[in-house]
Protein backbone atom coordinates (compact mmCIF):
# COMPACT_ATOMS: atom_id res chain seq x y z
CA UNK A 1 0.00 0.00 0.00
CA UNK A 2 0.90 3.82 -0.10
CA UNK A 3 1.78 5.35 2.82
CA UNK A 4 3.10 8.30 1.80
CA UNK A 5 1.58 11.20 -0.54
CA UNK A 6 -0.10 14.88 -0.43
CA UNK A 7 -3.55 14.44 -0.22
CA UNK A 8 -5.37 17.16 -2.89
CA UNK A 9 -8.14 19.09 -3.48
CA UNK A 10 -9.24 22.26 -4.84
CA UNK A 11 -12.37 24.38 -5.13
CA UNK A 12 -12.66 26.21 -8.55
CA UNK A 13 -15.12 28.98 -10.18
CA UNK A 14 -15.70 26.03 -13.20
CA UNK A 15 -14.22 22.53 -14.33
CA UNK A 16 -11.89 24.51 -17.76
CA UNK A 17 -8.57 24.90 -16.29
CA UNK A 18 -8.34 26.88 -19.28
CA UNK A 19 -11.12 29.56 -18.33
CA UNK A 20 -11.60 28.97 -14.92
CA UNK A 21 -9.53 29.87 -11.64
CA UNK A 22 -8.48 27.94 -8.14
CA UNK A 23 -10.53 29.60 -5.51
CA UNK A 24 -9.66 27.22 -2.84
CA UNK A 25 -6.31 24.73 -2.18
CA UNK A 26 -6.33 22.10 0.64
CA UNK A 27 -3.43 19.69 1.32
CA UNK A 28 -2.76 17.22 3.74
CA UNK A 29 1.14 15.73 3.81
CA UNK A 30 0.79 11.98 4.53
CA UNK A 31 4.26 10.09 5.27
CA UNK A 32 3.27 6.61 6.79
CA UNK A 33 -0.42 6.38 6.74
CA UNK A 34 -0.54 9.76 8.95
CA UNK A 35 -0.96 13.12 8.29
CA UNK A 36 2.00 15.42 9.44
CA UNK A 37 1.04 18.62 7.77
CA UNK A 38 -1.57 20.68 6.18
CA UNK A 39 -1.60 23.63 4.22
CA UNK A 40 -4.71 25.81 3.24
CA UNK A 41 -5.54 29.00 1.77
CA UNK A 42 -8.53 30.75 -0.59
CA UNK A 43 -7.16 32.37 -3.48
CA UNK A 44 -8.31 35.20 -5.54
CA UNK A 45 -9.71 34.65 -9.34
CA UNK A 46 -10.22 37.81 -10.18
CA UNK A 47 -13.68 37.64 -11.27
CA UNK A 48 -16.87 37.55 -9.92
CA UNK A 49 -17.89 33.95 -8.71
CA UNK A 50 -20.73 32.09 -10.05
CA UNK A 51 -23.46 31.89 -7.92
CA UNK A 52 -23.53 28.11 -8.34
CA UNK A 53 -20.33 27.83 -6.98
CA UNK A 54 -20.90 30.24 -4.29
CA UNK A 55 -24.10 28.10 -3.49
CA UNK A 56 -21.69 24.78 -3.54
CA UNK A 57 -18.96 25.87 -1.44
CA UNK A 58 -20.13 28.65 0.81
CA UNK A 59 -17.14 30.65 -0.57
CA UNK A 60 -17.76 34.16 -1.88
CA UNK A 61 -16.26 37.09 -3.57
CA UNK A 62 -16.13 38.83 0.01
CA UNK A 63 -13.83 35.63 1.21
CA UNK A 64 -11.47 35.78 -1.50
CA UNK A 65 -11.15 39.32 -1.97
CA UNK A 66 -7.54 40.32 -0.51
CA UNK A 67 -6.57 37.00 -1.37
CA UNK A 68 -3.50 36.53 -3.21
CA UNK A 69 -4.35 34.60 -6.82
CA UNK A 70 -2.73 31.30 -7.67
CA UNK A 71 0.12 32.76 -9.18
CA UNK A 72 1.63 34.74 -6.63
CA UNK A 73 2.10 31.05 -4.19
CA UNK A 74 2.31 28.35 -7.12
CA UNK A 75 6.08 28.54 -5.86
CA UNK A 76 4.79 27.35 -1.98
CA UNK A 77 2.17 25.32 -3.40
CA UNK A 78 4.75 22.59 -5.77
CA UNK A 79 7.48 23.15 -2.46
CA UNK A 80 4.65 21.69 -0.07
CA UNK A 81 4.08 18.56 -2.38
CA UNK A 82 7.86 18.39 -3.12
CA UNK A 83 8.90 15.02 -4.51
CA UNK A 84 5.63 13.19 -3.54
CA UNK A 85 2.20 11.94 -5.44
CA UNK A 86 -0.65 12.88 -5.65
CA UNK A 87 -3.40 11.30 -4.10
CA UNK A 88 -7.24 12.91 -4.39
CA UNK A 89 -11.18 11.94 -5.60
CA UNK A 90 -10.61 12.38 -9.47
CA UNK A 91 -6.97 13.67 -8.76
CA UNK A 92 -6.78 14.39 -12.71
CA UNK A 93 -8.91 17.47 -12.44
CA UNK A 94 -7.26 19.12 -9.88
CA UNK A 95 -3.91 18.33 -11.11
CA UNK A 96 -4.88 20.07 -14.32
CA UNK A 97 -5.54 22.88 -12.54
CA UNK A 98 -1.91 22.74 -10.83
CA UNK A 99 -0.58 22.26 -13.74
CA UNK A 100 -1.81 25.09 -15.77
CA UNK A 101 -0.60 27.60 -13.58
CA UNK A 102 2.85 26.14 -13.42
CA UNK A 103 2.48 25.90 -16.89
CA UNK A 104 2.22 29.60 -17.11
CA UNK A 105 4.91 30.26 -14.84
CA UNK A 106 7.57 28.18 -16.55
CA UNK A 107 7.42 25.46 -13.40
CA UNK A 108 7.94 22.12 -14.43
CA UNK A 109 5.29 20.21 -12.72
CA UNK A 110 5.09 15.96 -13.54
CA UNK A 111 3.10 13.75 -11.26
CA UNK A 112 2.25 10.62 -10.21
CA UNK A 113 -0.93 9.97 -8.50
CA UNK A 114 -3.76 7.89 -6.79
CA UNK A 115 -7.43 8.19 -8.15
CA UNK A 116 -9.87 7.12 -5.34
CA UNK A 117 -12.90 8.02 -7.36
CA UNK A 118 -10.89 5.41 -9.82
CA UNK A 119 -10.52 2.89 -6.89
CA UNK A 120 -14.29 3.28 -5.85
CA UNK A 121 -15.21 2.67 -9.44
CA UNK A 122 -13.67 -0.85 -9.12
CA UNK A 123 -14.02 -2.23 -5.61
CA UNK A 124 -17.92 -0.87 -5.01
CA UNK A 125 -19.41 -2.04 -8.24
CA UNK A 126 -22.53 -1.96 -5.74
CA UNK A 127 -22.81 1.86 -4.93
CA UNK A 128 -24.60 3.88 -7.92
CA UNK A 129 -23.02 7.14 -7.22
CA UNK A 130 -19.28 7.62 -6.64
CA UNK A 131 -18.76 11.08 -5.38
CA UNK A 132 -16.76 11.61 -2.45
CA UNK A 133 -20.18 13.00 -0.28
CA UNK A 134 -21.54 9.53 -1.14
CA UNK A 135 -18.73 7.62 -0.82
CA UNK A 136 -18.10 9.35 2.44
CA UNK A 137 -21.74 8.06 3.68
CA UNK A 138 -21.15 5.26 2.88
CA UNK A 139 -18.07 4.40 4.95
CA UNK A 140 -19.34 6.98 7.51
CA UNK A 141 -16.26 9.01 7.18
CA UNK A 142 -17.05 12.22 8.72
CA UNK A 143 -16.38 14.95 5.93
CA UNK A 144 -16.67 18.15 7.70
CA UNK A 145 -17.32 20.98 5.89
CA UNK A 146 -18.00 18.82 2.59
CA UNK A 147 -17.38 21.30 -0.05
CA UNK A 148 -14.23 22.98 1.09
CA UNK A 149 -10.98 22.12 0.24
CA UNK A 150 -9.04 20.73 3.00
CA UNK A 151 -11.53 19.05 4.15
CA UNK A 152 -12.47 17.19 1.11
CA UNK A 153 -8.80 16.64 1.08
CA UNK A 154 -8.57 14.56 4.40
CA UNK A 155 -11.98 12.67 3.47
CA UNK A 156 -9.91 11.59 0.22
CA UNK A 157 -7.06 9.92 2.24
CA UNK A 158 -9.41 8.46 4.96
CA UNK A 159 -11.59 7.10 1.83
CA UNK A 160 -8.29 5.23 0.51
CA UNK A 161 -7.70 3.69 3.71
CA UNK A 162 -11.71 2.39 3.60
CA UNK A 163 -10.97 1.63 -0.13
CA UNK A 164 -7.89 -0.57 1.15
CA UNK A 165 -9.75 -2.24 3.25
CA UNK A 166 -11.99 -3.88 0.70
CA UNK A 167 -9.66 -5.34 -1.35
CA UNK A 168 -6.08 -5.20 -0.18
CA UNK A 169 -4.76 -6.75 -2.88
CA UNK A 170 -5.96 -5.01 -5.95
CA UNK A 171 -3.46 -3.53 -7.80
CA UNK A 172 -4.71 0.45 -7.12
CA UNK A 173 -2.88 0.29 -4.04
CA UNK A 174 0.61 -1.19 -5.02
CA UNK A 175 1.71 2.01 -7.35
CA UNK A 176 1.01 5.22 -8.71
CA UNK A 177 0.48 6.46 -11.80
CA UNK A 178 1.76 9.26 -14.13
CA UNK A 179 -0.84 11.79 -14.16
CA UNK A 180 -0.72 12.95 -17.87
CA UNK A 181 -2.45 16.23 -18.73
CA UNK A 182 -1.18 18.36 -21.90
CA UNK A 183 -1.38 22.11 -21.56
CA UNK A 184 -0.58 25.38 -23.29
CA UNK A 185 0.51 28.76 -21.52
CA UNK A 186 -1.77 31.45 -21.65
CA UNK A 187 -0.87 34.05 -23.98
CA UNK A 188 -1.34 37.57 -22.39
CA UNK A 189 -4.25 39.94 -23.92
CA UNK A 190 -2.91 42.35 -26.11
CA UNK A 191 -2.80 46.00 -26.61
CA UNK A 192 -5.30 46.10 -29.37
CA UNK A 193 -7.51 43.83 -27.71
CA UNK A 194 -7.70 45.64 -24.53
CA UNK A 195 -8.22 48.62 -26.71
CA UNK A 196 -11.28 47.55 -28.10
CA UNK A 197 -12.54 45.75 -25.23
CA UNK A 198 -12.31 49.37 -22.99
CA UNK A 199 -14.22 50.68 -25.88
CA UNK A 200 -16.59 48.59 -25.98
CA UNK A 201 -17.17 47.99 -22.65
CA UNK A 202 -17.30 52.43 -22.10
CA UNK A 203 -19.73 52.46 -25.09
CA UNK A 204 -22.28 49.47 -23.69
CA UNK A 205 -22.28 51.10 -20.81
CA UNK A 206 -21.03 47.68 -19.07
CA UNK A 207 -19.07 46.55 -16.09
CA UNK A 208 -16.58 43.63 -16.42
CA UNK A 209 -16.65 41.14 -13.65
CA UNK A 210 -12.75 40.54 -14.32
CA UNK A 211 -9.92 43.31 -14.63
CA UNK A 212 -8.78 43.63 -18.40
CA UNK A 213 -5.64 43.36 -17.76
CA UNK A 214 -5.50 39.89 -16.06
CA UNK A 215 -7.23 38.49 -19.30
CA UNK A 216 -5.71 36.08 -21.30
CA UNK A 217 -5.93 36.63 -25.47
CA UNK A 218 -8.35 33.58 -25.73
CA UNK A 219 -10.73 34.78 -23.05
CA UNK A 220 -10.38 38.34 -23.61
CA UNK A 221 -11.51 37.15 -27.04
CA UNK A 222 -14.85 35.60 -25.81
CA UNK A 223 -15.94 38.01 -23.82
CA UNK A 224 -15.52 40.46 -26.88
CA UNK A 225 -17.81 38.14 -28.95
CA UNK A 226 -20.15 37.52 -26.05
CA UNK A 227 -20.23 41.78 -26.10
CA UNK A 228 -20.67 41.54 -29.93
CA UNK A 229 -23.47 38.72 -29.67
CA UNK A 230 -25.56 40.21 -26.84
CA UNK A 231 -25.03 44.23 -27.50
CA UNK A 232 -24.01 44.84 -30.83
CA UNK A 233 -20.30 45.94 -32.33
CA UNK A 234 -18.62 49.56 -31.86
CA UNK A 235 -20.08 51.84 -34.35
CA UNK A 236 -17.94 52.26 -38.23
CA UNK A 237 -16.21 55.78 -38.06
CA UNK A 238 -15.81 56.75 -41.67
Amino acid sequence: MIRDYVALDLETSGLNPSENQIIEIGMAKVCDGEITETYSRLLNPKEKLPQRIVELTGITDEMVAGQPHVSEVIDEIVSFIGDMPLLGHNIIFDYSFLKKACVNHGIPFEKNGIDTLKLARRLLPEVEHKNLDVLCAYFQINPGNSHRALDDAVSAHQLYYKLYAVKPDDEGFRETLPLNYTVKKDTPVTAAQKRYLAALVSYHGLTLEQDIDSLTKSRASKIIDGIISEHGKLPYKK
